[in-house]
């Protein structure tokens, strides 16, 4: 009898200023690699045409270092932050890459290293690897993804649900504040300028006009700083409105915080409760499970991994 090759996937979880790639075996993680890889500032620096060629240079020397060690690499699996159309793979905006529009990472990495790529949004794909770590539960599951952005994605049936357009769960640009403040999607008000780390900054900016990044803002909070538990308790509230509103279309019970931000979640954990609870309709109340990732940085990888095969 001829014995059976097993192949290995290669995940990507591509952040604003940094990506993680690991190797899988099923779901099992050989080896983690993470690179810096500033695609925010690239993308700010150059013009849209130069900055893509250097982002496909960036991600294709990572994966021929993948394949160096590893022979059986089958697929590569990207979760990528953008909105992107799940049939063509067409990423049709970044907003938080300005300038990169209608480009295909897909395609152009195919062409450059041989093997199989999908790219998929970032949330969605990290979405997916939660669901998988958390032994597929029948009632589906929402991810929310609080980082430089915040991002969503939605499993049901035991399947990412992308949306005809790729738009579907793009959580962090439903507007919560009217004419607030800008966003890099093109409007105003939007979820993501409140409660992600750009947002909490922003917010402690407003009230102290002291530059702070998240780690700073939260050690402050903890100090009893009130401007800095503002910041937060703003995070929260915005968040819970969102995920009230969200149950109300989808009825999904099992909710997962996951990104950067869900590190300080004991600090928007009671705004977060409280406004959930103003906000669901009464026979949703005490129906939603909402829980703290525990996966780390794993869940963007593998979803992405899995997805690939």
């Amino acid at each position: 009898m001829a014995s059976i090759q097993m192949t290995k996937t290669i995940g990507i979880d591509i952040g604003g200023t940094n990506c993680r790639l690991g190797v899988f075996d099923g779901l099992k993680l050989v080896k983690e690699t993470r690179f810096q890889a500033d695609f925010m500032q690239i993308c700010k620096s150059n013009p849209p045409d130069l900055a893509w060629q250097e982002i496909l240079k960036v991600l294709e020397n990572a994966i021929q270092d993948a394949f160096d060690q590893f022979s059986d690499i089958a697929s590569i699996g990207i979760g990528f932050p953008g909105f992107i159309h799940p049939q063509t793979q067409l990423i049709a905006q970044a907003p938080n890459l300005p300038g990169l529009k209608n480009v295909n990472l897909s395609h152009d990495l195919r062409q450059l290293i041989g093997k199989k790529v999908i790219v998929e949004n970032d949330a969605l794909v990290a979405a997916y690897g939660e669901y998988c770590l958390n032994n597929r539960p029948s009632e589906g599951l929402i991810y929310i993804g609080l980082g430089t952005g915040v991002g969503g994605g939605l499993i049901v049936d035991g399947k990412p649900f992308a949306g005809a357009n790729g738009v579907a769960m793009e959580v962090g640009h439903i507007i919560i504040e009217p004419n607030g403040r800008l966003c890099g999607c093109g409007n105003r008000g939007c979820l993501e300028q409140y409660s992600s780390a750009t947002g909490v900054s922003n917010s402690y900016f407003l009230a102290t006009q002291k530059k702070r990044n998240t780690a700073e803002i939260a050690k402050l909070a903890v100090e009893g700083d009130t401007d800095a538990q503002s910041a937060f308790n703003q995070a929260g509230y915005a968040l819970a409105q969102v995920v009230a509103h969200i149950q109300k279309i989808i009825d999904v019970p099992n909710v997962l915080i996951g990104g950067g931000l869900s590190a300080s979640w004991s600090l928007m954990h009671e705004s977060f409760e409280t406004q959930l609870n103003a906000d669901l309709i009464a026979v949703l109340r005490g129906k939603i499970h909402v829980k703290v990732s525990t996966a780390g940085d794993i869940a963007g990888m593998l979803g992405a991994a899995m997805l690939s095969v």
